[in-house]
């Protein structure tokens, strides 16, 4: 595959800069952020009329705040599985896993898919053992998973996909689109 084709320059030293170009995997990995981040913030401000709202009317915008967390949870599976088994694998043979920006970014990944998994958990219970008090620190979780996902996709666009830009191969590139793609 020809470099200008693919978007890639090799292996580029320079300084990291977020609005350098991408070549295509990590264009799409940041690309993806978008409707990741439009789902987030539709099921935040979900949440937001929760907390205003009153009685019963609780529990009927808790059920579609349930219906959004869960399609917005099976996209970031998707998005995340993407960075898990293919970018951040590649990128620890340069900087390692145990400390540094790829025990962070898995560790946010980690934490945000609990927060999710512990409000659709929770979500799912029979309506009549959910307590109003309860629906609200139940949507905390998914609130908190927000909170998490929007600092860690603004890390992954200003340093980390401009950081692996600079330190993948050509080749490594061409691999990483190539688990994308298959993904």
């Amino acid at each position: 595959m020809n470099p200008t084709t693919f978007g890639c320059g090799g292996m580029n030293r320079g300084a990291s800069m977020p609005d350098m170009p991408l070549c295509a995997p990590l264009r799409q990995l940041k690309q993806e952020h978008l409707p990741l981040r439009k789902a987030m913030d539709i099921f935040y401000s979900t949440a937001e009329r929760l907390f205003e709202g009153s009685g019963t009317e609780r529990y009927d915008i808790f059920h579609t705040l349930r219906d959004q967390v869960a399609d917005f949870t099976e996209q970031l599976k998707k998005h995340s599985r993407k960075e898990d088994d293919g970018l951040f694998p590649m990128m620890a043979r340069y900087i390692g896993r145990e400390v540094g920006p790829i025990a962070v970014m898995e560790y946010e990944h980690e934490q945000a898919e609990q927060h999710l998994l512990r409000f659709l958990d929770a979500a799912d219970q029979d309506d009549s053992g959910i307590k109003v008090e309860d629906v609200k620190t139940i949507t905390g979780y998914a609130v908190q998973a927000y909170s998490i996902l929007t600092e860690h996709f603004s890390k992954e666009e200003n340093v980390l996909f401009p950081m692996a830009e600079n330190m993948l191969s050509l080749k490594e590139k061409e691999q990483l689109n190539n688990m994308i793609q298959e993904l």
